[in-house]
């Protein structure tokens, strides 16, 4: 018997229906005639939490720290025991499985610690299902592989999943003592990729509070060459008097000075520098999740929570890919889907996206079509479903057009222009004049606007001249312009940053390392990660754009925490090994070994963290926590936060604690 092994009960279904008949469905499985079918929720094992490796670990003691479990434990979570129990039956009844987890790193793991839980010894085949149409799905059943292939890719997610315990159980445990030990009676939950992502809006906040604005000044020139008046901008020298220290112009009076010596110039001014480039601009790529939550935020406003559930509806209804992808690239063997996909297109109730189908040619293979590129999953695109586009939600319209556009836009030429670039002398000064000439519109016809970066110093067309011509100088003007402070995320702008979190580290070696890794957290985590610093209390969304603004006990978490966990270096740097480790190329006992170190390390530090003290009452004895109100068994009397480390205490007197002058307390015992 063969038994196949879905992540959920709707993959589990779309799979049993494109397998021969007869189909039987039973409690928690489906019987067809090539096979059986059954599926999970999620993660069916939870991790053990530290009070299941021993009981000392219920309660929350510095000395306790750091906690390495020597041998990890896995649980079967009570929500998933039936389940559990009906799929360890049906693997003693199989002769071969089949993973159906969905195709990430995510998805190879929650199987794989099913059948390793139960030791399984059977052989495991491989099926990866990036749509849910029954073309791909009876496709994905003829080319299944072995599961072994993807040993690495489990790899990669234990290491994931056991750094975030290691990180999560121990800092979250030690940052909370300190800050209960200052006063504070809250928690303070650590994670690896939440805590630097939360850093970014509270540094960001920060930025804003000491932003100044400074004003500054434009300076440009009209000349004539031709019968034809362009602008072009003056730059600065190195030299130049009155520059800002970012090199912008920013004394009125030697502005001034600059305007009068321009105009006042009699000799004409001389062409230095000019040429002329074709360029072109290939297609812009096909969407990963992270990529279509940024567009779906800045043209809908949406949250990236709310896109990702709406890329799984369309998923779920077959009319488009596998939605938690890193991947902008696409098969060279689903180039034979275009004519079909781009078809529907044509036919569906949209008139953009009909418009734009009915110009494209399924001929042309862009740089997406790459199998180089390619992993367990590709970008998001349509399916060969047909769409009845009438039928979806105002929200799944905008997605699916969204994932649409992006695909049609395979099917366009090149973007192709020649762009100019030209010198001008004038009085001393110089000054530079960009033109470009668009040769073939290409599939910027299907983005337009979308994608036409506007540039300041863009001087429009220009006219036909060369090195060492003569222009006429016409008239100078100077901008003032002031400078304005960095935008608040949103949580789509902060998607984006996570992203491309290269942009945000400290250390400029790493920044340069890091370009190529795909930033922080995962494609389906990010979004939830956002979600649970809000939901948490720690970030608050205001206005109707949402910004994201840092709360109080945001500020602590991250005052309190070391560089090493709100800047996003070493995150990027764990994210770089887990790459490779899915590749083959990095050790599972080795990175953990390195975590534990790491996780030891900061419990250290987080008993020497500063925290500004949180009470009425510093305690008088070690100044380093406060009074605190409590009871014992003479009644009420105020102790230091701080207990056991000190044992300082006071009677209450009128609901304040009595210090004597000459500090005689007591000892708590």
């Amino acid at each position: 018997m063969r038994l196949y092994i879905a992540e959920k009960p709707s993959m589990a279904a779309e799979i049993a229906k494109c397998l021969p008949g007869p189909v039987s469905r039973k409690d928690g499985y489906i019987i067809t005639g090539g096979g059986v079918v059954t599926w999970g929720y999620g993660h069916i094992l939870r991790q053990a939490e530290p009070g299941e490796y021993d009981q000392k670990y219920e309660k929350w003691r510095v000395e306790d720290l750091p906690i390495i479990p020597q041998t990890w434990k896995l649980f079967v979570a009570d929500s998933c025991k039936k389940q559990f129990d009906i799929i360890k039956k049906l693997i003693e009844q199989a002769t071969e499985i089949v993973h159906a987890g969905d195709p990430d790193r995510e998805g190879q793991l929650l199987i794989d610690e099913v059948l390793d839980y139960i030791d399984n010894q059977k052989p495991v085949r491989r099926i990866l299902l990036n749509a849910l149409d029954e073309q791909s799905i009876k496709k994905a059943i003829t080319n299944l592989r072995d599961n072994q292939e993807f040993f690495n890719l489990k790899q990669s997610a234990l290491a994931r999943s056991r750094a975030d315990w290691l990180i999560g159980m121990n800092l979250s445990r030690a940052y909370t003592l300190a800050a209960q030990q200052a006063g504070y009676r809250t928690t303070l939950p650590v994670g690896r990729v939440k805590t630097p992502t939360l850093a970014l809006v509270v540094r960001r906040e920060r930025e804003l509070e000491a932003f100044k604005p400074a004003d500054y000044f434009t300076v440009k020139a009209d000349f004539q060459h031709s019968h034809v008046t362009f602008t072009a901008y003056w730059k600065p020298q190195d030299d130049q008097p009155g520059l800002d220290t970012e090199g912008r112009l920013a004394d009125p009076v030697v502005t001034k000075g600059l305007l009068e010596k321009l105009a006042a110039a009699t000799q004409p001014a001389v062409i230095v520098h000019c040429e002329t480039t074709e360029k072109k601009d290939a297609q812009r790529l096909p969407l990963s999740l992270s990529t279509l939550q940024v567009m779906a935020g800045r043209k809908f406003g949406y949250d990236p929570q709310v896109v990702l559930d709406t890329a799984q509806k369309l998923y779920e209804k077959k009319l488009a890919t596998y939605p938690r992808s890193d991947c902008e690239f696409l098969p060279e063997s689903q180039h034979t889907d275009a004519p079909v996909i781009l078809e529907n297109l044509r036919g569906v109730a949209q008139a953009e996206l009909a418009a734009w189908s009915d110009k494209a040619d399924s001929l042309i293979k862009s740089r997406a079509w790459n199998d180089k590129k390619i992993t367990a999953h590709h970008a998001i695109i349509p399916t060969v479903e047909r769409c009845n586009f009438a039928a979806l939600s105002d929200t799944e319209k905008n997605i699916y057009y969204l994932i649409a556009q992006a695909y049609i836009a395979q099917f366009y030429p090149v973007h192709v222009y020649d762009q100019t670039r030209a010198e001008i002398e004038h009085a001393g000064e110089k000054f530079t004049a960009n033109g470009r000439i668009i040769k073939k519109l290409g599939w910027k016809e299907v983005y337009g606007a979308d994608v036409e970066e506007k540039k300041e110093e863009d001087s429009g067309m220009l006219p036909a001249m060369k090195k060492g011509d003569q222009a006429q100088f016409v008239r100078a003007s100077a901008e003032k312009k002031t400078t304005k402070p960095p935008g608040r995320f949103t949580a789509a702008t902060l998607v984006a940053a996570m992203k491309e979190i290269h942009k945000y580290v400290k250390n400029p070696d790493l920044k340069k390392q890091l370009k190529d890794v795909a930033g922080i957290g995962t494609e389906a985590t990010r979004a939830t990660i956002i979600k649970e610093l809000i939901e948490r209390g720690f970030l608050r969304e205001e206005t109707k754009k949402k910004y994201l603004r840092p709360t109080e006990p945001a500020y602590l978490l991250i005052d309190a925490l070391p560089d090493e966990m709100t800047y996003p270096d070493f995150t990027a740097l764990w994210e770089s090994v887990l790459h490779r480790m899915a590749e083959g190329s990095e050790n599972l006992e080795a990175f953990l070994r390195q975590q534990a170190k790491f996780a030891a390390a900061l419990c250290v530090k987080a008993t020497q963290a500063c925290i500004p003290l949180k009470g009425e009452y510093p305690c008088p004895r070690c100044r380093r926590g406060v009074l605190q109100p409590r009871t014992g068994k003479h009644g009420k009397f105020w102790g230091c936060s701080r207990y056991p480390a000190c044992r300082a205490s006071y009677d209450d007197k009128d609901n304040r604690p009595d210090i004597p002058a000459r500090q005689n307390e007591r000892t708590v015992t």
